[in-house]
């Protein structure tokens, strides 16, 4: 199964293919995102060294204990990304005892100010009842907030809301856009999701060429339900729609910029 999980949050999730396509989406979420963790990513363009760029430091070489004294008075006062660091560290159990409830508070604070991974994972914990009652239509507005921020994970866990009616009206189309603008930005889940409604046609004209191309470009991370299901795709096809797939996937890739 494709697994983008921290393995310390434990949540348990599969991908959204089922048994020989009889579920074309599923699950196919996307949990904790920690892509914030890192000084060199966290620290702005031009700006000086202080105190958050040496506990994202301390926290990138395992000195959690500094880490969180370093970034606890600053998510006190109000700075967002250590508001999120405290939310992942409590989430992950670094440094601290492991507090989904903690970790939800934090992710919420960070939310507010805009936050965008912050505002996927506290969208993951309300989709999931972690640290917080369930709320499924809770989780849909954090997920929207940060899907409008560009944040794929949360396009993707957005479209399968869509797609399975959850916290939002069934809709294929909107999870179909949902899809198609998180597997442009070569999200792999999101990805194997678009070649799926795409296979079904969902949300979208039946295309089996298309639906082969999404899922060998998902299938590039080596999943084997993803190349499984490339391969029932496959044997529906004859070997020049085939061709075409494996070449619009390879143009695809090839024409990407990083």
């Amino acid at each position: 199964m494709l697994k983008q999980c921290i393995a310390a949050v434990a949540i348990a999730m599969t991908t959204m293919i089922g048994p020989a396509l009889a579920e074309p989406v599923a699950d196919g979420l996307t949990p904790y995102d920690l892509g914030d963790i890192g000084a060199t990513r966290l620290l702005p363009s031009g700006s000086k060294a202080g105190p958050f760029h040496d506990g994202a430091i301390a926290y990138e070489r395992g000195d959690y204990a500094t880490a969180l004294r370093l970034m606890q008075p600053l998510a006190d006062q109000g700075y967002l990304r250590a508001q999120y660091n405290l939310g992942v560290m409590y989430a992950k159990g670094d440094g601290v005892s492991q507090d989904h409830t903690a970790a939800a508070r934090w992710y919420e604070r960070a939310a507010d100010q805009g936050h965008a991974g912050a505002q996927f994972s506290l969208g993951v914990m309300l989709a999931n009842g972690l640290g917080v009652a369930q709320d499924h239509s809770a989780a849909v507005k954090w997920y929207l907030l940060a899907a409008g921020q560009g944040f794929t994970a949360a396009r993707n866990n957005l479209g399968v809301m869509y797609a399975r009616g959850t916290g939002v009206p069934q809709d294929s189309v909107l999870a179909y856009q949902s899809f198609r603008l998180a597997a442009a930005q070569d999200h792999a889940l999101a990805q194997a999701n678009l070649g799926m409604m795409y296979f079904d046609g969902r949300g979208v004209a039946k295309d089996n060429i298309l639906a082969l191309m999404w899922l060998t470009l998902a299938a590039t991370q080596g999943d084997a339900e993803v190349i499984r299901n490339g391969d029932i795709v496959a044997e529906r096809m004859s070997p020049d729609q085939v061709a075409e797939a494996q070449r619009r996937a390879k143009e695809w890739k090839s024409s990407r910029t990083w």
